[in-house]
């Protein structure tokens, strides 16, 4: 029953319910790529206690005094770099993700698809809000990331679990769980990435799988989010081998975005860059299929400074592929993963 098809006393308040919503949520972007905007993204961000697991007595003041006052202006450089007519691409990519969602599973209006942003706006509170007003009692939470992490899935599902906490009525919540090893998800990736391989203008030598960073302690304090890699790699690499194209090419897999001076999960994007170019590798390609879209990280310190860093160490040829996107590939594995989650409400 809708909250159209109810019958309420008389002067009872409309009572909105019968919905069923679904939450895109990705990591987070600045407003605009200015100093202040930025650094208000990076407060939020780097004041997380999942992505900086220091005491906040320590990591606060060298937040506040040093980071903030160094890092807004050379990350607002680098986001202006890839900022586009439509803002931020990564934004702008998980909206239209959430449109292509809306179309294929909203025929019959019962179910709502938005997007949020775990830093940044829109803000999942904000969501999950308009969701519950619109009449949504039922809420699928789908974060973005294929490869579970605390930093990432699990900060979500804390953020809504603050939204929640806050209800007098809540509504029933799922969560999309990381589908790092799902065939839907394989298979997508092999189809996309062959697709635009097949594009290129020269044979790569090298397909590098690049995935965000993390601390190296993460992987012995019992984070999966390791393992989920290098599974994801070694199943993709199956699936294009079977395919019996692209003969010849070598996989590598390695970690992004590094920050501090804590060890980091190895070996770093950049210089397996350079040491390939260095070895002899003339021609590369890479994807980060860690990214269900394309960002900063992806767009800027793959495709600019990544490029740069391949030719000056001896490099000639550099192909810095998309992410998933809405691409056809993509959008029919997210259809397919969410109608499966939504088993038994639609």
């Amino acid at each position: 029953m809708t909250w159209q098809d109810q019958q309420l006393p008389e002067g009872h308040p409309t009572v909105r319910s019968g919905k069923i919503g679904v939450l895109l949520v990705n990591l987070g972007t600045p407003v605009a790529p200015t100093t202040a905007d930025v650094r208000t993204y990076l407060a939020e961000f780097l004041s997380d206690k999942r992505v900086i697991e220091i005491p906040a007595l320590i990591w606060q003041p060298i937040l506040r005094g040093i980071i903030l006052n160094t890092r807004p202006q050379k990350s607002a450089e680098a986001y202006r770099k890839v900022w586009s007519e439509d803002g931020s691409p990564l934004a702008a990519i998980t909206k239209g993700q959430a449109v292509a969602m809306q179309g294929a599973l909203g025929g019959d209006g019962r179910v709502m698809v938005d997007w949020a942003m775990r830093y940044g706006a829109p803000s999942i509170p904000d969501r999950l809000a308009a969701l519950q007003d619109a009449g949504c009692d039922r809420i699928l939470l789908a974060p973005m990331y294929p490869q579970y992490c605390a930093a990432t899935t699990a900060t979500v599902v804390d953020k809504a679990g603050d939204w929640l906490r806050e209800q007098r009525w809540q509504p029933s919540l799922r969560t999309l769980p990381p589908y790092h090893d799902e065939p839907l998800y394989i298979d997508a990736l092999a189809a996309d990435i062959g697709r635009q391989l097949d594009a290129l203008d020269f044979v790569p030598e090298l397909l590098l799988l690049s995935f965000h960073g993390m601390p190296a302690r993460t992987l012995t304090l019992g984070d999966p989010y390791h393992c989920h890699c290098h599974k994801t790699a070694r199943l993709l690499e199956a699936k294009m081998a079977s395919r019996g194209v692209h003969k010849g090419l070598r996989f590598r897999t390695s970690f992004q975005s590094r920050f501090g001076r804590a060890k980091w999960l190895d070996p770093a994007t950049d210089a397996v860059l350079e040491e390939e170019a260095r070895s002899g590798t003339k021609r590369i390609a890479v994807v980060a299929p860690g990214f269900s879209a394309d960002c900063l990280e992806t767009l800027e310190e793959l495709a600019i400074e990544g490029h740069e860093q391949f030719v000056e160490a001896g490099g000639e040829e550099f192909a810095a592929l998309s992410c998933l996107n809405t691409s056809d590939a993509g959008l029919s594995m997210l259809e397919a993963l969410l109608r499966r989650e939504l088993a038994g409400w639609i």
